[in-house]
């Protein structure tokens, strides 16, 4: 009878230690997460048609000088010898250069290293992995987005709302958890504009790409639209957000486009959604305010609305534009009312009974005096 007894198998599993493999692991990933974000900003950069090298310098034609220095202007002139000055990558002629290792390691550390994207250090391959990990679940519910847009055929949501939730969570996700979540000052201006339901143009200075979320963050749990240029749209899961949500994309060389914009952002604002630009058309590559353009003080006129100015302050400090990711927190350079990166709010300009051109005059006079003096432009 005993050998009619089924025999019982050992069943116990062999353990294997894993904890060696942990380290080699998330290197890894932070590695895939960084070669992804490369390739997806590969398209936007290399359309910007600025070199990286003494070469590529000597074949810009002259008329791509003299439109780099129109971006430019009043850039040229900033002091070598000021300490204040924004280190952001411009040459004495106005064009961009490729800052040496030895530059980028004083910015961000021993352990920076240049691309031909940009700069980056174990805290942009963090802020990158990062991104691209909310990233992934930004674009699974943009994904369900539209198919709900779909199938009830845009019947509800017609504000767009959802989108912006959505991206809304995501930037500040990314800023909470790189320790960058903006200091405001004179936040109860927004509380009173929120409380007596004002729709308004938010307007900006812009002199890095951390300006975009912090100007979100800024602007809260609202539904709000950028007005932004149109080769945005092509950046993968951020370009999907942006043309879901009906956000204004602009063609700068497309008079149909521009027209087309305007009508947009006016019909926006009349139905009670908040829009927000940076009237210098595109990054101050020096740091220092540019001349604006008047195309959101157009919009806010035609519309009624007031306009809302913000200086955001030395975001460039972090992540100027030879970088590709921030290299430290915002919370690194200072803390408090006192902190190095923050944004001013100032008070709403009412643009009943006034010209373009005041409107402009009024908003550019009060961000600068939210500015230090390294970010003013020259006399």
């Amino acid at each position: 009878t005993n050998s009619k007894m089924p025999v019982r198998r050992s069943t116990q599993i062999r353990k294997v230690d894993i904890r060696g493999l942990v380290l080699p692991f998330i290197c890894c990933i932070l590695f895939l997460s960084t070669e992804c974000l490369v390739s997806a900003f590969t398209s936007e950069i290399s359309k910007r048609g600025i070199c990286n090298d003494v070469r590529g310098i000597q074949r810009l034609s002259l008329l791509n000088r003299k439109k780099t220095r129109r971006h430019c202007s009043g850039l040229k002139s900033i002091s070598d010898n000021s300490s204040s000055t924004i280190n952001s990558g411009i040459s004495k002629d106005g064009l961009k250069w490729k800052p040496d290792l030895k530059q980028i390691r004083q910015e961000g550390g021993a352990l920076s290293f240049n691309t031909p994207l940009g700069a980056l250090n174990p805290f942009g391959i963090y802020y990158a992995g990062m991104s691209l990990a909310f990233g992934l679940a930004w674009y699974f519910f943009l994904t369900c987005t539209r198919i709900f847009y779909f199938v009830t055929r845009n019947r509800f949501d017609r504000k767009r709302r959802i989108p912006v939730f959505l991206s809304h969570v995501w930037g500040t996700l990314v800023l909470r958890m790189s320790l960058s979540f903006p200091y405001i000052e004179n936040r109860a201006l927004l509380d009173d504009l929120y409380k007596s339901n004002t729709t308004v143009m938010f307007v900006a200075n812009h002199n890095s790409w951390l300006d975009i979320p912090l100007m979100g963050a800024t602007i809260g749990w609202r539904n709000y639209k950028f007005v932004a240029k149109h080769e945005l749209r092509k950046i993968p899961i951020m370009g999907d957000a942006i043309s879901l949500g009906e956000n204004i994309l602009v063609h700068r060389t497309d008079r149909k486009s521009q027209i087309k914009a305007l009508k947009g952002g006016i019909r926006w604002l009349k139905n009670g959604v908040h829009l927000c630009t940076f009237p210098e058309g595109t990054r101050s590559r020096g740091g220092r305010l540019m001349e604006f353009k008047q195309g959101a003080f157009v919009m806010a006129q035609k519309a009624g609305v007031p306009i809302v100015p913000l200086s955001i302050v030395s975001t460039a400090k972090v992540m100027p534009c030879h970088w590709m990711f921030p290299f430290s927190s915002t919370r690194s350079i200072g803390s408090g009312s006192a902190c190095g990166v923050k944004v001013v709010v100032h008070k709403p300009i009412s643009s009943v009974d006034k010209t373009n051109d005041e409107l402009c005059t009024a908003a550019r006079q009060a961000i600068i005096s939210g500015l230090p003096e390294e970010q003013r432009p020259l006399e």
